[in-house]
């Protein structure tokens, strides 16, 4: 017998993965682009990116008033034969980029309706509620300041609430925070937007042209119809999209109207399940051969399963995550840049301490959704017809309420609808940037003040 120790074979080396050249251990991925993808991704972000982009735009307003202008009134062309559309650089950002963040909000809206806060009504009930009290109070302020005056139309302004800027402030104070209230805060926030959706829908669409507006319902009926059949190709929706856009665009309804409607009707399950195209993988796996010197011969079968495995998320979930990024830290930012900038020199500050616009935004935006939100959210567990998140208190529903007084990307948005008077625009921009800064300086400090009380209190 051979008193050698035996000896095994070395198992055969194993690929790894090759990670893309930010994931590597090289020094600029490490030091600067993987910090900057965690920041990105972080609730917070959007809001951060929006205050720098608001900050530069009243930089640039009033450091060089005339470049502002010039820039933001530049006319640009889109040229298709005989066809031409002419709008200024803040007209192609209010109007046809917004689309692309209304569209965001339509998606955000189906996947609450379908799978989210708003499916179960009893869940609903207390955002509902709150949200409701949110846009009904804070009109009837603006309009005890200006009814009867030229400014009485801005009416819809104080009812918005900024996502990005009110999710980033519970962010900051997210790990002080119970998760039900950022739950409660998007889900006030949500049907927030359909409320502001609707005034805009209704309101502040003029001349409606019944022609075109018949053309965007049958472009929309044919949506549907592809999507029964089982048409999944993007690029066909796309063009169908476009052309719902322009005709909104014509039709005398905000354009942006068809974002939300492309949104709402964006299918909000996958195609297939996860277990048979897992499955099909392995089944796909074991059929070909994995040798390098044969690269790509098995290419349409590895095709075929990419595409079968992309269907395995659903439509909205795909577009949202391909989408988001570029409404988040590229749209939003930009529309802030082209839309906040007010020149505050000449008297424009001591105009608006005295315009029942700039006054009736302010007490709008913090007053009354501080009062509109907690007291209609107060009568409906009142009365049993709904109930307070998971552990949270009224000092925090408070707080929240607070915090929704943020309005500022969908309150400028309105307030350019409302407003062609430039003097009106610039008071309304200025009472929706200080009702915005303390309605989101008095909700945080309730928030922080209410879990600190929360921690300093001795257990039972």
């Amino acid at each position: 017998m051979d008193p050698r120790p035996e000896t095994r074979p070395e198992p055969p080396h194993q690929e790894q993965l090759r990670l893309p050249w930010s994931k590597t251990s090289r020094i600029f991925p490490r030091v600067v682009i993987r910090p900057l993808q965690s920041f990105l991704r972080t609730e917070a972000a959007g809001g951060i990116l929006l205050l720098i982009a608001a900050a530069a735009a009243l930089a640039w307003a009033n450091l060089w008033p005339g470049s502002y202008d010039a820039v933001w009134h530049t006319e640009l062309t889109a040229r298709l034969g005989r066809w031409t559309l002419t709008e200024d650089l803040q007209h192609w950002v209010n109007d046809a980029l917004m689309a692309i963040f209304f569209f965001i909000v339509g998606l955000e809206i189906k996947r609450e309706l379908v799978s989210g806060e708003l499916r179960d009504p009893r869940s609903a009930a207390l955002p509902a509620f709150g949200a409701l009290g949110g846009m009904v109070l804070p009109a009837a302020l603006f309009l005890a300041f200006t009814f009867g005056g030229p400014g009485a139309r801005g009416w819809g302004i104080p009812m918005a609430t900024d996502i990005a800027f009110a999710v980033g402030v519970v962010a900051i104070l997210g790990r002080h925070l119970p998760s039900s209230i950022r739950v409660f805060l998007l889900a006030l926030a949500i049907v927030d937007d359909i409320g502001a959706i609707l005034v805009i829908a209704i309101f502040y669409s003029t001349g409606i042209s019944w022609a075109a507006l018949g053309a965007a319902t049958g472009l929309l009926a044919l949506i549907v119809v592809l999507q029964r059949a089982q048409v999944r190709h993007i690029a066909v929706y796309v063009v169908l999209g476009s052309g719902v856009w322009l005709a909104v665009f014509v039709s005398g309804v905000h354009a942006t109207i068809a974002g939300v409607v492309l949104g709402l009707l964006t299918p909000a399950r996958p195609f297939q399940r996860p277990n048979i195209v897992s499955r099909e993988a392995r089944r796909v796996a074991g059929e070909t051969e994995d040798d390098p010197e044969l690269a790509d011969r098995d290419a349409h079968h590895w095709l075929g399963l990419a595409a079968m495995a992309r269907e395995t998320i659903s439509p909205l979930a795909r577009l949202q995550h391909a989408l988001h990024p570029w409404t988040s830290y590229v749209i939003v930012p930009l529309f802030a840049l082209a839309n906040a900038g007010v020149n505050l020199g000449g008297g424009a500050i001591g105009d608006a301490l005295t315009s029942g616009i700039t006054l009736g935004i302010v007490a709008g935006l913090v007053v009354g959704k501080i009062a509109g939100i907690s007291f209609f959210a107060w009568v409906a567990t009142r009365f049993g017809l709904a109930r307070l998140p998971a552990d949270a208190r009224w000092v925090e529903v408070v707080g929240v309420s607070a915090v929704a007084g943020i309005g500022f990307t969908v309150s400028l948005f309105i307030a350019g609808l409302a407003f062609s008077e430039a003097e009106l625009l610039a008071e309304a921009k200025v009472g929706i940037l200080a009702g915005s800064i303390v309605a989101g300086s008095v909700g945080g400090l309730l928030l922080w003040l209410g879990r600190r009380r929360a921690y300093s209190m001795p257990a039972d």
